[in-house]
C-alpha cells in the first residue's frame, strides 16, 4: 500500500467558461487522484507565448497514492474530457483546459512524455504567483531555492490580477467523528487491510493490523488442517487479544480514532469452520472469557466480496501457504460470518458488497465505498 505523496498541479484555461472549467477540474481530480489540501486564488492572465483570450490559473497541491506517472494520465484524461484538443503543432494553442504537474514531492523524473519539476515553471510568472499563495517555501529540488525566491527571481513581467471568484475544495466523502473504534472484516483476500490502511492515512487514525505473518502455525495449517487446526486457532486468538487490549488501552493524543483490519470475533468464526465439535467446546468457553473484557468497536464493516474475486486477490498477493484454498472454503467463512452479524443487536454492523470494485486503483470506488457507510 503506497504512502500518499503530494503533488503540486497548475490550472488553466482560456476558452469557454474558465472559471466553470477549472472547479470541474477539481472535482475530477478530488475523484480520481486525491484529496485537495489546498488551492490558491484564481489569477487572470495573458495568452502566454500566442495571441489569444486571456488565461484563468491556479495551482493546488493534492495528495495521492497514484504514481507520477499515472497522475499523469489521469490529468490527460480529465483535460481530454474537458474538451482539449491536442495538435502536432509546437506553438502555444488555445484550450480549455491545461493541467501541469509542477511538483511531485521531491521526485526529478525526466522522460518522453514527462519532465519534474515542470521545466519552464521558474520562467512563468502565471504559475509561480498562484504556486507562492500555497507553496511559498516549498523548495525546488532542481534548483534547491524556494518558490517564493523563484517568483522574486522571474523576469517575466506579464500583467496578473487575482478575480474575486474562488474554487472551492471538494468536500471529503464521510467523516468518522463520533466513532472511537472501527474494525473493518471480510473473507480472505477482500481488502480489509488496504481498506483499513487507506482509512487511517486519509482520517488520522490509529491503525491496528493483524500480526498473521508471524504466526509459525498458518503455513503448517494449510498443508495439515486437521493437526495443526486447534494450536493455530489458540495462537491467533492468544495474539489478537494482548494486541487488541494493549492497542486499544493506549490512547493516543495525536490520532482521531482507530481503526483495525479485523475484529476478535473472527476467531470463534474460524474455529467453528476448522475445529471439531470438542475441540470447539473449549475453544468457545475460553474465548468468551477474554472476548468479554475487550472493548467492542462502535462500528463494524463486513467487506462482501465474491468467490471469484477473493481467489483472484488470493492468487495476486501470492502467498504460497494460500495458493490452495478452495472456493468452498471461502464460501463457509463467508456463510459464518454473515451468521455471526444476524446475532449482533447491540453493535452498528453494516456490510458493504465490494463485487466488483477495485478501491486500490480506482479512488471513485474507495470514495462510493465511503458514501456507503455515511447514508448508513
Amino acid at each position: 500500500m503506497n504512502s500518499p505523496k503530494i503533488v503540486h498541479i497548475a490550472l488553466g484555461s482560456n476558452v469557454g467558461n474558465r472559471f466553470e472549467l477549472l472547479q470541474t477540474a477539481l472535482l475530477k481530480i478530488y475523484i480520481e487522484i486525491g484529496e485537495i489540501h489546498l488551492v490558491s486564488k484564481v489569477y487572470e492572465t495573458p495568452a502566454w507565448g500566442f495571441s489569444g483570450h486571456a488565461f484563468l490559473n491556479a495551482c493546488i497541491s493534492v495528495s495521492t497514492r497514484f504514481s507520477v506517472k499515472e497522475v499523469l494520465a489521469k490529468l490527460l484524461k480529465i483535460e481530454n474530457d474537458a474538451g482539449r484538443v491536442r495538435s502536432d503543432a509546437k506553438n502555444y494553442q488555445n484550450r480549455s483546459l491545461d493541467l501541469d504537474i509542477l511538483f511531485f514531492e521531491d521526485e526529478v523524473l525526466q522522460t518522453k512524455d514527462l519532465v519534474v519539476p515542470h521545466p519552464e515553471m521558474q520562467n512563468r510568472k502565471f504559475v509561480l504567483l498562484p504556486l507562492s499563495d500555497i507553496a511559498s517555501k516549498e523548495i525546488h529540488p532542481g534548483f534547491q531555492i524556494s518558490v517564493e525566491k523563484l517568483l522574486e527571481k522571474v523576469e517575466d513581467d506579464s500583467q496578473i490580477k487575482a478575480i474575486s471568484e474562488k474554487l472551492e475544495i471538494p468536500k471529503k466523502a464521510f467523516d468518522f467523528n463520533n466513532l472511537n473504534y472501527i474494525a473493518v472484516e471480510g473473507n480472505i483476500g477482500a481488502g480489509k487491510t488496504s481498506f483499513s490502511t487507506m482509512v487511517s492515512q486519509d482520517f488520522n487514525a490509529k491503525l491496528i493490523l493483524e500480526r498473521f505473518k508471524d504466526n509459525p502455525f498458518l503455513p503448517k495449517f494449510y498443508e495439515n488442517k486437521e493437526r495443526y487446526a486447534f494450536p493455530l486457532e489458540m495462537s491467533f486468538l492468544a495474539d489478537r487479544y494482548q494486541q487488541l487490549s494493549d492497542d486499544l488501552a493506549q490512547y493516543d493524543l495525536f490520532k482521531d480514532f482507530v481503526i483495525s483490519d479485523y475484529d476478535v470475533f473472527k476467531s470463534l468464526i474460524f474455529a467453528k469452520i476448522t475445529l471439531h465439535e470438542d475441540e470447539y467446546a473449549l475453544y468457545h468457553k475460553l474465548f468468551h472469557l477474554m472476548y468479554k473484557e475487550l472493548v467492542k468497536p462502535d462500528l463494524y464493516i463486513y467487506l462482501y466480496q465474491n468467490t471469484e474475486r477473493l481467489l483472484e486477490n488470493i492468487k495476486a498477493r501470492g502467498r504460497d501457504y494460500e495458493q490452495n484454498i478452495q472456493p468452498e472454503y471461502l464460501v463457509e467463512i463467508n456463510k459464518s460470518y454473515l451468521n455471526f452479524i444476524k446475532t449482533q443487536t447491540n453493535m452498528r454492523v453494516q456490510i458493504i458488497d465490494i463485487s466488483g470494485k477495485d478501491f486500490v486503483n480506482k479512488r471513485s470506488d474507495y470514495l462510493s465505498i465511503l458514501e456507503e457507510i455515511k447514508v448508513h
